[in-house]
């Protein structure tokens, strides 16, 4: 592939729900380009973008896959997002490094919830946003529906660049109505407006200038005082309101047919911004923060944007220059690991099609193979001119699982494992959960994990086994207790003695404290560390029902020892007994993990989610509206929200969303308390 300037690059993300045809097309892209001979199939796996075997056996895409097609000398980069919402991390990362947003949306389904994922998302990123209605020789297909259904988006402003020459099975071409030309099949060739939809476009066009006209004072004025705008007119005021997001233009095609596909094209390659009108980005440098201009001449600033295994090369790291210029076998500084990395030689990808290039461009997107050290959100630059780039946020993880390895082989590779899928993904983390003693994998939801867990097994030959996380409860008193424990034990030698008299407090400023008020040498303060050794081996373990014990206070204020038979062993067992006796003393109490959990739904789903959540022991904050959609915020115990992604999406048909992120302890019902501890009881019976 030849390199292209930054005046000549379009980046631009395809995102929207899962089947409206972004994969077919990108394949219509790149068959009507000449870049491929025939077009690829979903059912028979065989399109370019869905490449790995999971995509291939699931028929739906999994992963962000670069597309780069080379129209009119131009390359327009194309981000093909998956649309299932367990994915949303790869919309936000392909999103971080595009300049524009194509939204396709099925003519018949309309607007789903992966299409309100990525118009919410475009907007959090301030992106220009682009429709189009696809699949429009689908049989129900009706435009005029599908357009009123983009209306019902917030804040949407849809503007027709095209009209459809006919539909269902009637559907031959689009109407352009920047040309006022009629575009027949995949659209090489120009003809006249047929005569019946003669008046209809005419109409559409006056609207179409009326918007371009907003775009500058000076063509507004011109405008209202009846004079023409000329075509170069029109075309910077549309370019002007599209950029700034006060009109959102709309364009139509059957990308599985490949009809309406070169004036789709003709209209991005005119209306998305390049890498130069595109804001300039902010990065934080040792003087503070700096503006980078889209300039190879500017200061080397590059962000990763998305890390992947290949069992074949190894990690593929995929990149955005926003300044400065990238050589094949150059080294370059990670400010963010703080590290030289070497790269080697530098392609361009389309798929799995690595075209090597020896200079990425300003404003480029391309890859490396094998750097040791960068993950995704890492930023290289030169180590004479410090910058870090900005990283997006990410939603809080949704759902977790329970992980095992499945043989003595794959325990020992599972850290190594969990460690390279979470930097791939940046909506995939793990921890060890020290309190229940499990190994936690959390993501976005089940298929989310499902394929990680796979992923896994092919990519990294880690066979993992999952299972419901236990909550991770802990133990608590309420009162003050006190208690005292003798330790005595004669054997034919030397024997064991210690006497501890203990107290414990509820300490709700820190999980724990100890104090040693021994006087006057009844136990000398050498056994002090024993004693504690003692106890902190209970706080660890728990003794109600085998979880840690927080918020104690401990004051070791008597006891008595031997001058030959007491040894740091015996305070040990003397300060765990005592420990247990008094916290039994103390009226324990098991606390649970409460959550903070954000809801949106559509308003007629308002009464089932707050009925679901009353049954969850839910309390419920605030009810309100935002965008024309219902918002509730909770307070939920984790125990109750495990599958919650799975049950909200049940309840909503798909279209509620939500957040959780950890709020604080609180005491477990009484009841539910002794259902948990009996659990744990058999549980470890079974042990």
């Amino acid at each position: 592939m030849k390199e292209y300037t930054t005046n000549s690059i379009r980046n631009i993300v395809l995102a929207s729900h899962s089947g409206t045809g972004k994969t077919l097309l990108v394949e219509a892209f790149l068959h009507s380009t000449g870049a491929v001979t025939r077009l690829g199939s979903i059912n028979d796996g065989t399109t370019v973008s869905d490449f790995e075997e999971e995509e291939v056996r699931r028929g739906l895409s999994l992963s962000t896959s670069v597309m780069p097609v080379e129209y009119r000398d131009v390359k327009l980069n194309f981000l093909d997002t998956p649309g299932y919402t367990d994915f949303v991390g790869e919309v936000i990362s392909a999103m971080r490094v595009a300049d524009s947003v194509l939204i396709p949306i099925d003519v018949v389904a309309g607007i789903e919830v992966g299409t309100e994922v990525a118009w919410n998302y475009a907007n959090v990123f301030n992106l220009p946003i682009f429709f189009l209605i696809n699949k429009m020789d689908r049989e129900n297909a009706r435009f005029q529906q599908a357009l009123e259904a983009i209306q019902t988006l917030p804040e949407v402003r849809p503007l027709l660049l095209q009209l459809p020459w006919g539909e269902q099975s009637g559907f031959q071409g689009v109407i352009d109505l920047l040309t006022m030309k009629a575009y027949k099949g995949v659209g090489t060739e120009a003809v006249d407006i047929p005569a019946d939809m003669a008046e209809a476009a005419e109409e559409a066009r006056m609207q179409l200038i009326e918007a371009a006209a907003e775009g500058d004072d000076e063509l507004l004025m011109k405008y209202l005082d009846g004079e023409e705008l000329s075509p170069e007119e029109i075309f910077q005021g549309l370019k002007s309101v599209v950029w700034q997001g006060n009109y959102h233009p709309v364009f139509v095609a059957a990308g599985g047919s490949e009809i309406g596909i070169i004036p789709l094209l003709d209209g991005l390659l005119a209306l998305a911004p390049s890498p130069v009108d595109a804001p300039q980005v902010v990065a934080s440098g040792a003087q503070g923060e700096e503006t980078l201009p889209a300039d190879d001449n500017g200061p080397l600033a590059v962000y990763v944007w998305k890390t992947t295994a290949d069992p074949f090369v190894g990690r593929i790291t995929y990149f955005r220059v926003y300044s400065g210029t990238v050589h094949s076998d150059t080294r370059l500084w990670n400010q963010s690991k703080g590290v030289e990395e070497r790269f080697g030689t530098v392609s361009v990808l389309r798929g799995k099609e690595q075209m090597n290039v020896k200079t990425v461009h300003a404003g480029d997107i391309a890859s490396v193979p094998k750097l040791s050290e960068t993950a995704t959100g890492d930023t290289l630059c030169d180590k004479g001119h410090p910058l870090t780039l900005p990283v997006p946020e990410y939603p809080t993880a949704l759902y977790r699982v329970a992980v095992f390895p499945k043989s003595q082989s794959d325990a020992a590779k599972i850290s190594l494992t969990l460690t390279r899928l979470s930097e791939e993904d940046m909506t995939l983390s793990w921890y060890q959960e020290h309190s229940t003693n499990q190994t936690i994998l959390q993501g976005m939801g089940d298929q989310h994990i499902d394929v990680a867990i796979r992923k896994a097994e092919k990519k990294f030959q880690t066979a993992l086994l999952t299972d419901l996380p236990k909550v991770p409860y802990q133990e608590a008193i309420t009162k003050v207790a006190s208690a005292q424990y003798r330790h005595k034990k004669q054997t034919g030698g030397a024997g064991q003695f210690a006497e501890v008299h203990m107290r414990l407090e509820p300490n709700p400023d820190s999980d724990y404290e100890f104090v040693w008020e021994v006087f006057g040498g009844s136990v000398s303060s050498s056994f002090q560390p024993s004693i504690e050794k003692g106890i902190q081996n209970v706080r660890k373990t728990g003794v109600i029902a085998g979880y840690p014990v927080v918020n104690v206070k401990v004051a070791v204020y008597d006891g008595k020892e031997h001058p030959v038979d007491s040894k740091p062993v015996a305070f040990e067992v003397a300060g765990r007994e005592a420990f247990k006796a008094a916290f039994r003393e103390g009226a324990p109490v098991l606390m649970e993990p409460i959550y903070n959990v954000h809801i949106t739904v559509p308003e007629e789903n308002m009464g089932d989610v707050l009925g679901d959540l009353n049954t969850r022991r839910a309390r419920v904050q605030g009810m309100n509206t935002e965008k024309g959609r219902s918002v509730v915020t909770a307070q939920v115990p984790l125990a109750e929200i495990q599958r919650y992604t799975t049950d909200l999406r049940s309840i909503t048909g798909g279209r509620g969303v939500f957040a959780m992120e950890f709020s604080h302890y609180e005491r477990v019902p009484a009841h539910i308390a002794q259902e948990v501890i009996d659990a744990r009881k058999k549980e470890q019976a079974e042990e």
